[in-house]
């Protein structure tokens, strides 16, 4: 006997709930108020405080090995900033693993970097994947950020969104081989990705 089940009906005007979202002011405030974990990793996004998960190893070390990497190649044409907080907008502040930035005179002593100063983002994927591509790149594509280079660590890949148009990226291209990279914004500046992510 087949039994067909009834929908539920649906009330009419109803409204989802209220969601609250705090402005980079309201985060600041409840860190210096104590109400944010000195030591927790955490970033806003949009209005709302994602907690970070724990960096492993592997991560650590691929961050530091990039980091070096970049700061060598770049020399005194750009800035290179790690895990450092980057303003975006009045409800974002999200924590990027590496920024390359343009200098600026004050060497972001005055006031922490904002999408205008960064040439390229890095963010390094280990347990997170879905959370990294499939929320924080198309979030930094809406805030106008020129590029974003995004590794998958369990895949041993390295993903490069350009193309920025009308807040998306227009190219995306994924090799498990990635060798001299250039770096957008900078003169001739390139890296040599080729040892950066182990293989299985």
């Amino acid at each position: 006997m087949h039994t067909v089940m009834a929908e539920e009906p649906t009330v009419r005007g109803e409204q989802p709930p209220h969601r609250h979202r705090i402005t980079v002011e309201d985060y600041h405030r409840m860190a210096e108020l104590g109400l944010l974990a000195p030591h927790a990793r955490m970033e806003l996004i949009e209005g709302e405080i994602v907690d970070l998960a724990p960096r492993a190893d592997a991560h650590r070390s691929v961050v530091m090995h990039l980091e070096a990497l970049f700061r060598h190649a770049v020399g005194a044409q750009a800035t290179v900033l790690c895990q450092t907080p980057l303003r975006l907008g009045a409800d974002s502040e999200p924590e990027p693993d590496l920024a390359v930035a343009r200098v600026r005179p004050d060497a972001h002593h005055n006031s922490r970097p904002t999408g205008a100063d960064a040439l390229v983002l890095i963010e390094v994927s280990d347990t997170t994947w879905h959370y990294h591509h499939d929320i924080k790149v198309p979030f930094y594509a809406r805030h106008g950020i020129p590029e974003v280079w995004l590794f998958d660590l369990p895949r041993a890949t390295a993903h490069f969104f350009r193309g920025l148009a009308e807040g998306h990226y227009t190219d995306e291209t994924a090799t498990d081989r990635p060798g001299l990279i250039f770096l957008p914004g900078l003169t001739d500046v390139a890296v040599d990705l080729s040892e950066v992510v182990p293989t299985a």
